[in-house]
């Protein structure tokens, strides 16, 4: 297993029920400069107002935004897929708000992000699936992984909710299972 993570322009992080406080110590791990961004895709009920922006960058020095339509991806920035839409990358590397219906009965979705990411970022992505109590992501993860990305999953043991990870890992044998504090040593780039 590789200990830090290889050349990377994107780390697309998926989760659900459970997977909040990882995110937040994944955030606090990253130094105040990285040479990727980070797209963050939770699973948020639709109809009720959220400020989980504000809420993942509290304790951080890391700013979360939500991306417009359009706009373009850029290193050393993290992303929150807005509550309610499907984030898309296109081929310029800009997000795509997509309102089409749920998938795994949610929207935003990770599979989506995750694929498109594949498509655009192929060997330079790395895929993360944490806590979640359904199966989205696995595809997704599946799809990185045969890009020649890179993939990881939260060990299902660590997990609040085990399921996400679990189908990650049917969809992805190959990908690496790490504890948290393994994937934010992982994510964490080299110091100069």
């Amino acid at each position: 297993m590789a200990d830090k993570i290889p050349q990377t322009d994107l780390v697309v992080i998926g989760g659900s029920a459970g997977c909040v406080p990882v995110i937040i110590d994944l955030l606090d791990a990253l130094p105040p400069s990285f040479p990727f961004a980070v797209v963050l895709v939770i699973h948020r009920q639709k109809s009720v107002p959220s400020e989980m922006d504000k809420v993942l960058g509290s304790n951080s020095h890391v700013r979360v935004i939500e991306p417009n339509d359009k706009d373009f991806i850029l290193p050393g920035r993290v992303y929150l897929a807005p509550q309610n839409y499907h984030l898309l990358i296109e081929q310029d590397r800009s997000f795509s708000l997509d309102y089409s219906e749920p998938i795994h009965y949610s929207r935003p979705s990770i599979d989506p992000t995750f694929e498109s990411a594949a498509d655009v970022f192929g060997r330079r992505c790395t895929g993360i699936l944490l806590s979640g109590a359904n199966r989205d992501g696995a595809d997704g993860l599946a799809s990185i992984l045969q890009s020649g990305g890179t993939a990881i999953v939260q060990n299902p043991a660590t997990c609040d909710f085990p399921a996400m990870p679990q189908a990650g890992l049917e969809a992805a044998p190959e990908a690496l299972i790490l504890a948290p504090a393994e994937i934010a040593s992982f994510i964490s780039p080299e110091k100069p």
